[in-house]
């Protein structure tokens, strides 16, 4: 029996009042809002949910509306409140769309019976309203995708037993580290791919993460339990590449192996053949591969004989292929073949919201490989890696803190110290900030024209902002994505510099 029953008529009608009240508040305050039945079918979205539908894989709303929440929501918490009948006030919910603080309420009838759930979503860019808790939530994310990783490895090794000799992709979405807007965007639009077997093509500079990224794709689709094999076109000389793409045949010339040798396609078959630096690929090969990834079909080299392949493709590279169509040095027809879905991995210098957590990360891994402690850095120190360009982006970060801990009698690491490995180690350094951080000697005691941490900090940013304007064109919602900012962010820093 409902308690409200024992109350008197006007309080039933102000708590009528208020419980229509609070829903209409929510429904034009919230980002969004969705109602599923008993059965936790989805009955009702408002106007601002509908902005979600497209990134869900979604175009109509009469595609969304009447199916189970579980089938169109990845990560949906809503049929637990339904079973449990208790509410999840504050929720982080990760899906296709990004990532999203949310509520859910059940709802009863007049007997107390649960007859559905509301969903709220109270923010939807929870990486920047929310930074710290994101932060603490990537984190158990990532342990816990390590866990699974480490179970598929132990279910893929007892494949590979009986199979023999089947590779596998060693990373996640977890191993790609970092909450900025910058990196939950590529993640968004990488587990979109995961879910397509279209070509994708990677691009990025040097050391951006592109071959962590085409390893994660293969281990979140559905060919995760298949070959990952990867070849880098740009360590094979060119005359042996066609023999790695496409195999030899049985004593096709001499001293070729008399039993002969699968290609890379072939050791793809039904997984994903990731071919890093795509853009190095000579011209006389280009038309070989199109025709490949075309037909489904190769020819080893000696052979006459079509072998077919299933294997989904992901090419990388750090060259700019739309220019090299332009100059003639890549085809026309294969570069519309592998930009199907292309993903621009962001350098580092556009994530520096993320250098804490990716120090953090590669010191750890370094104290297991070596045996050390993790190093620990003051906040100058760190302030000093965040203001560099790190044209090597990651592997430089990783090369620069592995000199700065072997070459210390600390696990601390403060700025000065960091500055001599950089300068040392001929890392391009933001001058003013690498000077100030260098203990004066006596050339240097002659010339007092330094200013504080604070203030050369603070050009920079100016800097930094003023070229990202220029650079967008003055478009400041392409300019915080250019800066890894949010545009509130961008905005405050605008208004500051007025």
């Amino acid at each position: 029996m409902d308690n409200t029953d024992s109350l008197p008529r006007d309080a039933q009608s102000i708590l009528e009042l208020a419980a229509r009240s609070m829903f209409e508040l929510f429904a034009s305050a919230s980002e969004g809002m969705l109602l599923v039945d008993r059965q936790a079918r989805v009955v009702w979205v408002n106007e601002q949910y509908k902005r979600f539908l497209p990134a869900l894989g979604f175009e109509r709303v009469e595609d969304f509306v009447g199916h189970p929440v579980a089938s169109v929501v990845q990560n949906t918490q809503m049929h637990h409140v339904l079973e449990s009948g208790k509410p999840i006030l504050i929720d982080l919910l990760t899906n296709r769309a990004g990532t999203f603080v949310v509520s859910r309420i059940p709802l009863r009838d007049g007997a107390g019976e649960v007859i559905g759930a509301l969903g709220i979503v109270l923010f939807d860019h929870a990486e920047t309203s929310l930074q710290p808790l994101v932060g603490k939530f990537a984190l158990l994310q990532r342990d816990l995708d390590d866990a699974r990783r480490e179970l598929a490895s132990q279910r893929i090794s007892q494949q590979k037993s009986e199979r023999g000799g089947l590779r596998q992709s060693r990373y996640t979405f977890a191993s790609f580290v970092g909450s900025s807007p910058a990196a939950v965007e590529v993640k968004r639009q990488a587990r979109r791919a995961a879910q397509t077997a279209s070509p994708v093509l990677l691009l990025g500079e040097t050391g951006t993460g592109k071959e962590l990224l085409a390893h994660a794709i293969h281990a979140s689709s559905a060919r995760a339990a298949s070959p990952f094999i990867s070849l880098n076109i740009a360590a094979v000389p060119d005359t042996l590449l066609e023999a790695e793409f496409f195999g030899v045949a049985p004593g096709a010339y001499t001293g070729a192996d008399r039993k002969g040798r699968e290609g890379k396609f072939r050791l793809a078959h039904g997984g994903t053949l990731f071919l890093d630096e795509i853009g190095d690929m000579p011209l006389a090969l280009q038309a070989k591969l199109l025709r490949a990834l075309q037909e489904g079909e190769i020819e080893p080299l000696g052979s006459n004989k079509l072998l077919s392949f299933d294997a989904r493709v992901i090419a990388a590279t750090s060259r700019d292929l739309a220019q090299l169509v332009r100059q003639g040095e890549f085809r026309e027809d294969l570069f519309y073949r592998l930009n199907v879905l292309p993903i621009r991995v962001p350098p580092l210098r556009e994530r520096r919201a993320d250098m804490a957590a990716l120090v953090e990360v590669l010191g750890e891994d370094m104290a297991l490989r070596n045996g050390v402690q993790p190093p620990e850095l003051s906040t100058e120190a760190l302030e000093l890696l965040m203001a560099q360009v790190w044209r090597g982006n990651i592997r430089e970060l990783r090369n620069v803190l592995e000199q700065a801990t072997m070459r210390s009698d600390s696990h601390r690491i403060e700025a000065a110290h960091l500055a001599a490995v950089l300068r040392e180690a001929g890392v391009e350094q933001v001058a003013s900030l690498a000077a100030a951080t260098v203990a004066p000697t006596p050339s240097t005691l002659v010339v007092p024209t330094l200013l504080p941490l604070t203030q050369q900090l603070a050009a920079l940013e100016r800097q930094a902002i003023a070229a990202a304007m220029a650079q967008a064109s003055g478009n400041k919602a392409a300019a915080a994505r250019l800066l890894g900012i949010s545009r509130a962010t961008l905005y405050g820093r605008l208004a500051e510099n007025v």
